[in-house]
């Protein structure tokens, strides 16, 4: 949870306030509140790997390059959503496995006022002194589709 709040938490937020349903799946679901402060519903990794039915097909995907590297299963979802075009993918911090990482490019995302004061606290419900950057950076892929990239979206500072 700590993560997901750290390194995406303000790109989170500002998708949450653009309209768009946020999911956050985590293989230690714990406290939420920090993760429910930036307007995300929060599911369990393992029962959302193991459905048989995903529900609607996600318009971006963020995830930890360690996640990545280490799970099998998010490593070939990942790269199938890259190579078939299906979403946007964002992956944070280290541990890209080679493979993925030469489809991806530098994906900075500038976080609006707004997700910096709720990133701050949500930051504060994890009891981190860490404020937010006005940055967040990922590597990743953006996909043209038919609707709005959410590259084209530059929250107001």
């Amino acid at each position: 949870m700590t993560e997901v709040v750290q390194y995406a938490g303000g790109w989170m937020f500002d998708r949450m306030m653009a309209g768009w349903d946020v999911t956050v799946h985590v293989a230690d679901v714990g406290e939420t509140r920090p993760v429910q402060i930036l307007g995300a519903t929060v599911l369990p990794l393992e029962c959302s790997l193991a459905a048989a039915e995903h529900g609607p097909v996600p318009r971006a995907l963020a995830v930890a390059g360690r996640l990545v590297e280490c799970d099998d299963r998010v490593r070939r979802g990942v790269l199938h959503t890259i190579d078939e075009g299906i979403a946007e993918v964002r992956v944070w911090g280290d541990g890209l496995p080679a493979e993925v990482e030469r489809r991806c490019t530098p994906l900075p995302h500038r976080l609006s006022v707004a997700a910096r004061a709720f990133k701050a606290q949500a930051l504060a419900a994890l009891e981190s002194s860490e404020q937010p950057s006005l940055t967040e950076v990922f590597s990743g892929a953006v996909v043209a589709t038919g609707y709005r990239s959410v590259a084209d979206l530059t929250p107001a500072v």
